[in-house]
C-alpha cells in the first residue's frame, strides 16, 4: 500500500500556520513576548488538528509538521518552555487531540528540521544548538504522537571520514527521546545512500530515501538497490513503514542549474515503478502541496491502472 504524505502546508485548503520573526518582537518585554507566543501557539495547535482532518478527507495518510509550530522556541534571545505560556493547558489539550486523531485515523506525523540542525559540525556551539532544537522537536513529537524527526548528515568539512565519525559520536550522546525518532536522509550534494548505509546499520537509524536527491547526487546504486537499502534499515530498526521522498526538478533534468529546485507538481514518470507495490510512506515535496498529492495519485492510476493507496 502506498501512503502519500503532505509537507507542512496547504495551498488551497483553509488551514494556515502562523510564524514569527524575531525583529517583530525584539522591542517587547518578556511577558509581552510570552503572551504573543501563546496566542500564536494556541492558534497553530488548533490549526494542526484542522490540518489532519483535511488530510483525512483528502485521503492523505501522512503529514509533515512545521518545525516552528511554537514560534522562536529555541531562539537564543527568546527561548522559553511550553509551561511558560499563558495558554499552556489549552495548547497541550489540542496537541493531545491531534495525537488521538492521528492514531485513530492512522495518519503518520513527522518533522524535518531546518538545515541549521547539523550534528556533525566541528563547531561545538552549532552542535549544541542543533541538539537543543532536536530536543524541542522531540518534546513536541511526544505530545502529538509523531514518530519521525528526519535530518541530513550535514557537511563534509574537507574530511568526510571525520565528519561521519563526529556525527556518530554526537548521535550516541543524544537522549532516547531524540534517538528513537531520528532518521537520516540522503542529500543532493554531500551524502549519498551508499555513504549513509554503514552509518545507519551501525547506529540502527532508519534511512529516508529521497529519489530526487539520489538522481542529483548519484552513487552507483540503482533506484531499486537504494530503495531496498532504505527498507532494510527500517526493518532492522523496527521503526515501521519506510519513509521515502519524491519530487521533480523545476525545469526538467536537463537544466543542471535548476534540477535541485522542486517543481509545483510531480512528473509521474519520476515516480519509480518499483515503488508501486511497496508498503511505504511517500512524502510529496512539491510546491502545489495537496493539489500535487492528488494529481500524482490520479496520474499514477493513469499509468499503472488501479493500485492500493491509503484511504483510496
Amino acid at each position: 500500500m502506498l501512503r502519500f504524505g503532505l509537507c507542512c502546508l496547504f495551498l488551497e485548503a483553509p488551514v494556515k500556520f502562523r510564524t514569527l520573526n524575531f525583529r517583530h518582537i525584539a522591542s517587547l518585554g518578556r511577558e509581552e513576548r510570552l503572551e504573543k507566543f501563546s496566542i500564536i501557539a494556541l492558534e497553530n495547535s488548533e490549526n494542526l488538528l484542522k490540518a489532519l482532518k483535511f488530510a483525512k478527507d483528502m485521503k492523505i495518510g501522512a503529514f509533515r509538521v512545521a518545525s516552528d509550530l511554537l514560534p522562536l522556541y529555541t531562539h537564543p534571545e527568546t527561548a522559553y518552555r511550553l509551561e511558560h505560556l499563558p495558554e499552556c493547558s489549552a495548547i497541550i489539550k489540542n496537541f493531545k487531540e491531534v495525537a488521538s486523531f492521528a492514531a485513530l485515523n492512522d495518519i503518520r506525523l513527522s518533522f524535518h528540521p531546518d538545515q541549521f540542525v547539523i550534528l556533525n559540525s566541528p563547531d561545538g556551539k552549532i552542535v549544541a544548538n542543533s541538539i537543543s532544537e532536536l530536543a524541542y522537536q522531540a518534546h513536541l513529537a511526544s505530545l502529538i504522537g509523531a514518530s519521525v524527526i528526519n535530518i541530513h548528515m550535514g557537511g563534509v568539512y574537507g574530511d568526510r571520514k571525520s565528519a561521519i565519525a563526529r556525527f556518530c559520536d554526537n548521535y550516541k550522546k543524544l537522549p532516547d527521546a531524540i534517538q528513537s525518532r531520528l532518521t537520516l536522509e540522503n542529500d543532493d550534494i554531500s551524502y549519498t545512500v551508499r555513504d549513509l548505509e554503514p552509518v545507519c546499520s551501525e547506529l540502527g537509524i532508519p534511512l529516508v530515501y529521497d529519489v530526487h536527491h539520489h538522481r542529483c547526487n548519484p552513487d552507483g546504486l540503482s533506484v531499486e538497490e537504494a530503495s531496498n537499502i532504505s527498507m532494510q534499515s527500517w526493518k532492522s530498526s523496527g521503526r515501521g513503514e519506510p519513509y521515502f521522498h519524491i519530487s521533480s526538478p523545476l525545469s526538467g533534468w536537463d537544466d543542471l542549474k535548476k534540477r535541485r529546485t522542486h517543481a509545483d507538481y510531480i512528473n509521474p514518470l519520476d515516480f519509480p515503478a518499483f515503488w508501486m507495490n511497496l508498503d511505504i510512506t511517500v512524502d510529496v515535496e512539491a510546491k502545489a502541496k495537496e493539489l500535487a498529492v492528488n494529481k500524482l495519485v490520479k496520474d499514477l492510476r493513469g499509468i499503472y491502472g488501479d493500485y492500493q493507496a491509503w484511504g483510496k
